[in-house]
């Protein structure tokens, strides 16, 4: 089973136990955090849209830290700019552990369920 979550304006691709380096998240190593679902594809086929409402994706944080550098070089010919830059990208490495309904839902679900 996997999931397409999103995190900001970004689409990433999550399976239970994957590692996933996310931009800059506001959290601490080993903090639990949810994304919302987008696309769900199981042995039961592809769910989307409206299919996926109250599902989420469950991770807990494992790293914090910034990518390799890298150099940007600027400059303009014959007439002697030049302008070097680094950059190191910071990520959030999270490690997906589950991905499904909440349980506030799963409760609602079976109660219904049961009152039948």
């Amino acid at each position: 089973m996997y999931a397409i979550v999103e995190n900001g304006s970004k689409q990433y691709k999550a399976e239970v136990g994957s590692v996933i380096r996310f931009e800059k998240l506001d959290a601490a190593v080993g903090d639990k955090v949810e994304f919302s679902v987008l696309l769900l594809s199981d042995e039961k086929g592809v769910k989307v849209a409206e299919e996926l409402k109250g599902y989420r994706a469950v991770g807990e944080v494992v790293e914090q830290g910034k990518d390799k550098k890298i150099v940007v070089f600027k400059y303009k010919a014959k007439k002697n700019e030049r302008k070097k830059q680094g950059h190191r990208q910071p990520f959030t490495a999270v490690k997906i552990l589950e991905i499904g309904k909440k349980k506030a839902e799963k409760k609602a679900a079976e109660d219904t369920a049961d009152a039948e």
